[in-house]
Parts: C-alpha cells; structure tokens; sequence
C-alpha cells in the first residue's frame, strides 16, 4: 500500500511543477486524507520546492540520462525526505520505490531504488560542496535581487515562523514580541491554537507586513481608504486603531474573507465590492492605503512554489496594473493627503520604480519614512525594503517595498 504521505505529497509537486498551480490550491484540492497525512504532505512538498535545485544537484551523478519528469519528483522526494527531514534511510528508498510503482512507473522502481541508495550511501556529505542558495534560486530572482541575493536565499531555506497581530491591549501567551509590534510563535505552530485565537484577539500577519498600516499612521475617527484590501489583516490594523475604514477588493470570494475576518474580530469597516482602478468615491480621502497586487516574491519563504511557477516576463504584467493602480489612488487623495504604496515583492521594477515614475507622472512627492525599530530597512530615498535575510537571529521577516507619497 502506497504512503498516504508520499502520495499526497506526488500529488502536490505535480500540481505545481508540472501545472503551475499555487501550492495552497493544491493543497485545497487533495482528496479527503486524515489531517497529519496532509500535514506531512505539505511539508514534504515544500521541502522539495525549496531545494529543487540542490536535490537535482544530488542526484545528477546517478543519472545517466535525464528521467521523465514524474519520475524526477519521486526522486526529489526520496532524497529530501532522507537528507532534509530525518526520514530514515530505509524508509526515505522502501516508500519512493512504492510510489513509483503506484504512479505507473512500475519499468523505473529499479532506478529509483539504486539511485536513493547512493544517495543514503553518500548521506548528507552529499551537500557539503554545493552551493545549496545559488542552486535553489532561479537565475531570474538572483540577478535582481543584487547584493542581498545570498542573504535572501539563505532565509529561503528554512520554514517561516508564525506571527501574528493583536489587538489593543491583548498580549497572546507564548509568542515573541517583536520590534515591529507582532508576536512570533514557532514555524508549524497551528494558530487555532493560540490563546485569543478563539475570542477574536489576534490574526495572521507577518512582522513586515503590519508596516504599511503602521507607516501611514491612521489617527482615530480619520477617513480611511484600504484599497486591494482582503484578505484583511491591514484592514484590521486602521480598524483597530480607531480610524474609519473603507476597504475596497474586487474579489468577491476574497471580499467575504476580509469581511469574515472583521467578523471574527469584532471590528467594523465599510466594505466595497469594486474594482479599484474605477471605482470612486464619493469625497476624496485624506489618508490612502495601497497594497498592489504583485508578484509576491517576498513572501517565497512561506509560499516556496512561487519562485517556480513565476517567470521574469511575469512582472511586467503586475507593473503595469500596479500603475492603473496608483493613478486611482491618486485620483482619491485629498490636497495634503498621505498615500502608502506597499508591494510584498522583491523586486525593484515594482517598487521604487513604480514610485519614481508615480511622481513623474501624477505630480506626487515622495515622503521619506523612518523607521526606528528596523533602520536597515530604511533605504537612501527614505522608503522601506524590508527582506527575508534581516533579523536572521529572530527567524526573518517577508520581503516588502513601501513608500509615502503626498499630495503638495
């Protein structure tokens, strides 16, 4: 009988490898299989997607010739789950070879057999020359990611930690306070289980990702406008600090999100289902929130299949809507009105260049931020870049761009 794990795990690689699907889709879309199963499944895969290129490293002087690509993820998985996961030796050969019988590949069990037992022979010497943060990032992503490049790929390695946000006055037991005001729970820790969870207290949200809310400073009873809005978390941020929300998301399943979400936490905002780049409001707004759809290439660590299923040409497509984008928002600001544009994105083309050419074309002036808590984050220009290789001590943080813009 096949291991549900490895199975699933099969299931979620090919999805993503093979279709170019998010990870969390396919993981949405397994069949009914017992909780730790897909757990495991889950861990399993992402292992792999975040050392496909050491894993094949590995394998190459196995390989007379290049296997068809089924069999290259049984492969990947054996290897991972042997030199990334503490699978025993015996178990990370015996359930691949079971798995490639069960995926028809029934001709290949004998390879796959006498390659996993070189690669187990060999053990984790197997690693010790390789450049695993070169190898596990695509050309494309390196290049442009400049001199922080190996730092952001060296976090890339590893699970992320779970943050999450507060409301006013809740401290969740067992977390980490952290400089930008989140608390960190161990990478795994499911957060149902997190005191205040339950009662509405606390949500989801990365250590960068509560700067953008943070940065514009929304003052109670302040007019504000979330736009791209769900899933929420933001939203709950200017909620929580008492300003007048109204949150803007073209999704309608991603709109009942965000408004779940509220629900949940016992907060209120207006919320719209409209297209940002056309909707209007009825009165301008002093203080605008704008975080773009994009690439989201800082948040690889916890979305590792996103490097592989995105592409360079990918960003031109984000670019230009996060410039429709930005010319609404502007339409929307009042005179002396603040603006944050945030893209959890690594790339340059969608920050600072979005910005330089916003101010160029809509008459808007960049207001340097300062940022205390993180001041490395604080670029020449006085917007913020936020990567995963800071604060390595404390686990990293995802990759954002944010700037303040002005209306003279």
């Amino acid at each position: 009988m096949t291991d549900p794990t490895r199975n699933a795990g099969f299931t979620l690689l090919h999805a993503v490898l093979a279709k170019g699907r998010p990870l969390d889709a396919a993981l949405d879309s397994l069949p009914r299989i017992e909780p730790r199963d897909k757990a495991a499944a889950h861990r399993l895969a992402a292992c792999v997607l975040r050392h496909v290129g050491t894993l094949d490293a590995v394998l190459e002087p196995y390989l007379r010739r290049d296997p068809p690509p089924e069999l290259r993820i049984i492969l990947r998985m054996g290897a991972a789950a042997f030199l990334f996961l503490d699978t025993p030796a015996h178990a990370a050969v015996a359930t691949s070879v079971e798995l490639a019988r069960a995926r028809k590949l029934t001709p290949f069990a004998g390879l796959v057999n006498a390659v996993l037992r070189k690669v187990v022979a060999t053990g984790p010497a197997a690693l010790e020359e390789l450049d695993m943060p070169r190898l596990d990032t695509p050309a494309w992503a390196w290049a442009s990611w400049g001199k922080e490049a190996r730092a952001i790929a060296e976090a890339h390695a590893h699970e992320a930690a779970l943050d999450v946000s507060a409301l006013p006055g809740f401290v969740p037991a067992g977390g980490i306070a952290l400089p930008t005001g989140s608390y960190r729970f161990p990478a795994g820790t499911a957060v149902m289980e997190i005191p205040g969870f339950a009662e509405g207290k606390i949500w989801v949200q990365d250590a960068a990702a509560v700067l953008p809310a943070k940065l514009l400073a929304a003052q109670p009873g302040e007019r504000v406008l979330d736009l791209c809005a769900a899933p929420g978390g933001k939203t709950a941020q200017l909620c929580a600090a008492g300003a007048t929300v109204t949150a803007v998301e073209r999704d309608k399943s991603r709109l009942a999100t965000l408004r779940g979400n509220l629900e949940r936490l016992h907060l209120a905002a207006e919320t719209v289902l409209a297209d940002a780049t056309s909707w209007q409001p009825a009165a301008p707004f002093p203080a605008i929130l704008l975080d773009a759809p994009c690439s989201a290439t800082g948040t690889a660590r916890r979305h590792p299949e996103l490097l592989h299923i995105r592409k360079a040409r990918d960003i031109d497509t984000v670019t230009a809507l996060q410039d429709k984008l930005l010319d609404a928002a502007a339409a929307m600001l009042a005179p002396g009105g603040r603006l944050i544009y945030a893209v959890c994105s690594l790339q340059p083309q969608e920050g600072a260049a979005r910005v330089e050419a916003a101010c160029a074309r809509l008459g808007l002036k960049r207001d340097p931020l300062s940022l205390p808590e993180l001041p490395e984050a604080v670029t020449a220009q006085g917007d913020i870049r936020t990567h995963p290789g800071l604060w390595p001590a404390q686990g990293g943080m995802d990759g954002f761009f944010i700037a303040r813009l002005v209306r003279a």
